[in-house]
């Protein structure tokens, strides 16, 4: 396959229709692109302020290394800045080390600075060159010496052994470090060099599965709970709980608290933006809560530099639109592309193939992303990374005015929280949380559909725009986001809901039965025990009523006859009776006047080939409920169905009007 060529006006065309497609946004009128010669400074049209961070929209970075200081060529760098159109670059700066002559105690000079200021010379050149510039900082490790000097700084485990990483050791987001010591270098690099805001890499220190038991962390969690910080890792315990919800209360604490010393000393707009992650499970496990700090942020930085092989490329543009539905589709969202090879472990100075780094940045500007070329190092023996990015960020230049401040036609909204991982997730997050969130959103994208995240919380806000809620194996819900899903049923919306939707309270508790149960026409036939665990089974869904009498294929005489017609929701499958599972299903109690369209087929041996054929043909177990008593119609599937895209649309039929080309469906109003 050759290199896409951005520059072509067929190809340019092409692909905005697409990605139009693929996104489901609408450009808005009267856009303005704003040139970054002035990044710090303020334009004004009329009715509006647009500061820089509302206004850069490609980035670059070189993340330095030590030994650059001695080669870094910066003409050559500012060269490729101008190649690739970009109006703000990432510059490492302090924390770890520092990369200015800085006068702050135990904040350790790159070993190779010698009195060398190349903070200062790269922030010097990317004003000049009319750059908006982000101080990068890392700032949760530091030397042995730093350690010697100020051991009560520093993370402990529960014998009071400090963490360390590799030579370096961790310090605490509770300690003098973060309190005193980090906004102290903050402030002196605004003084020296004034750069435009600070970004960091590592801001939220350890996570959740390394508890710090230092004495500032004692004390503090004391303070809040009057207890002592819990050993055991219990998520049924109260102490635990809240132990959870303190860590990610003290990171918001520290994203104020820097925003607060950037802002007085560099002015309104100098914002520390932290970096976040592009997964709710990483964000669950370093205590950062995705709703908070939108709700705070100026600009989110991004660090989701490639695809993984279980989410795809579509991942980045599913980020894009995820977290401008928190942020709002009028603020930036740069993410940290990698030109280089990315994983585990990553290649981190050989190039990424560029049609690999091209898609990612692709998707990710189709989700509402910005593209921001990155580097490990300013020397590179393979160059071939330094071409991959020109092609799309001139292609995104000439286009940006498509491609922000864009709003969302899609009326399915996708529902999550961010406690719903952690507390209905709890260890096997990936399993009962993200891989349902996955498997749904890869069945809308197959079926076409445009979809938006929706956040529990913003259920009732966002209602105006949908006509369908779906939750994905949404287990932990609060009693006012069981509440705002009724409402919305109520005025006429539809829901899809699958698994333990609704089945546990806010803290992971398991309910007598499916908050939701009048909805879903379902309701658990007695206590319910559950261990959060789903095995893969040799099972299938039986769909009703069955119709091979009438397909061609040889006959044994027992076929069922057929009286009555299938479900418009099953059309496509009119030539099988069975469906591919592969879970398990609990018996359930249903309400009178519900529909089962499936039912569940026990597990049976596959193997050897001899031994497959089904011991127990048919249960009543219920598979696929609808409830059309409801005022809005309500779809409830046991269990996340592997097959749900073509439940929704068989044909993959796409209809302006409504989604489906075909008759009514439970998605169609």
């Amino acid at each position: 396959m050759s290199d896409p060529e951005f520059t072509k006006g067929d190809s340019r065309r092409v692909f905005l229709k697409q990605m139009a497609a693929a996104t489901a946004t609408i450009a808005a009128a009267d856009l303005v692109t704003f040139a970054a010669d002035k990044p710090n400074s303020v334009i004004t049209i009329p009715g509006s302020e647009i500061p820089w961070y509302r206004r850069v929209t490609r980035w670059g970075q070189t993340n330095i290394t030590e030994p650059d200081v001695q080669r870094y060529d910066i003409g050559w760098w500012r060269k490729q800045w101008k190649r690739t159109n970009i109006g703000g670059v990432i510059i490492n700066a302090g924390g770890i080390v520092s990369y200015y002559p800085s006068k702050i105690p135990l904040h350790r000079p790159s070993q190779f600075l010698n009195g060398r200021d190349l903070f200062g010379e790269l922030c010097n050149a990317a004003h000049q060159d009319g750059l908006a510039v982000f101080a990068r900082m890392d700032s949760n490790r530091a030397s042995a010496e730093f350690y010697d000097a100020h051991p009560d700084w520093f993370a402990v485990d529960a014998e009071g052994k400090p963490y360390r990483a590799d030579d370096l050791y961790i310090t605490c987001v509770n300690g003098p470090y973060y309190n005193e010591h980090i906004p102290a270098i903050l402030r002196e690099i605004i003084e020296h060099y004034h750069p435009e805001g600070f970004t960091d890499n590592s801001w939220s220190g350890l996570g959740r599965n390394t508890p710090c038991y230092c004495d500032n962390c004692k004390k503090s969690f004391r303070a809040v709970s009057g207890k002592d910080i819990p050993v055991a890792h219990n998520w049924s315990d109260k102490t635990y709980q809240q132990w959870i919800r303190w860590n990610y209360d003290r990171r918001l604490e520290l994203w104020d608290m820097n925003n607060k010393v950037t802002k007085e000393a560099g002015g309104p707009n100098c914002t520390w933006s932290g970096m976040n992650s592009g997964s709710i499970s990483s964000q669950s496990n370093s205590f950062r809560d995705y709703k908070g700090i939108c709700s705070r942020a100026d600009i989110m930085m991004i660090d989701d530099q490639s695809r993984s092989d279980a989410s795809g490329f579509e991942h980045n543009a599913d980020i894009g639109k995820f977290l401008h539905g928190m942020l709002g589709w009028d603020k930036l969202i740069p993410e940290s592309m990698a030109m280089y090879q990315h994983g585990n472990p990553g290649f981190r100075l050989a190039s990424k193939p560029p049609a690999e780094a091209r898609m990612w940045m692709i998707e990710g500007i189709a989700g509402g992303i910005q593209p921001w070329w990155h580097h490990v190092s300013a020397y590179h023996e393979d160059r071939r990374m330094y071409h991959t990015a020109i092609s799309v960020m001139s292609w995104h230049k000439k286009n940006e005015q498509y491609l922000i401040n864009r709003l969302p036609v899609a009326t399915v909204g996708v529902v999550w929280s961010q406690e719903n991982t952690d507390f209905y997730g709890q260890d096997n997050a990936v399993q009962l949380v993200d891989l349902p969130w996955h498997g749904m959103i890869e069945a809308l994208l197959k079926a076409r559909i445009p979809y938006i995240p929706v956040h529990a919380d913003h259920i009732e806000r966002d209602a105006s725009q949908l006509s369908v809620l779906i939750l994905p194996n949404f287990g932990a819900m609060t009693n006012e986001q069981v509440a705002a899903v009724k409402r919305f049923v109520d005025n006429g919306g539809g829901l899809i809901a699958t698994g333990e939707s609704s089945l546990y309270d806010e803290w992971g508790n398991a309910r007598e039965d499916y908050a939701l149960g009048d909805l879903f026409g379902a309701h658990l036939p007695g206590k319910y025990t559950s261990d959060r665990t789903f095995t893969t089974a040799h099972t299938y869904l039986r769909l009703t009523p069955e119709l091979r009498k009438q397909v061609d294929g040889p006959e044994i005489g027992s076929e069922p006859f057929v009286t009555t017609t299938r479900h418009p929701v099953l059309r496509g499958f009119e030539e099988t009776d069975i469906l591919a599972y592969g879970g398990h299903l609990e018996d359930i109690r249903t309400d009178p006047g519900v529909e089962i369209l499936m039912t569940f087929i026990p597990a049976f041996p596959s193997y050897p080939p001899e031994t497959a054929w089904m011991r127990q043909p048919k249960t009543t177990i219920p598979g696929l409920i609808l409830n059309t008593k409801a005022k809005g119609r309500v779809a409830f599937l046991q269990r996340l169905i592997a097959v749900l895209a073509s439940i929704i649309c068989p044909t993959m039929a796409y209809c302006s009007q409504t989604w489906c080309a075909g008759p009514q469906r439970i998605m169609c109003r």
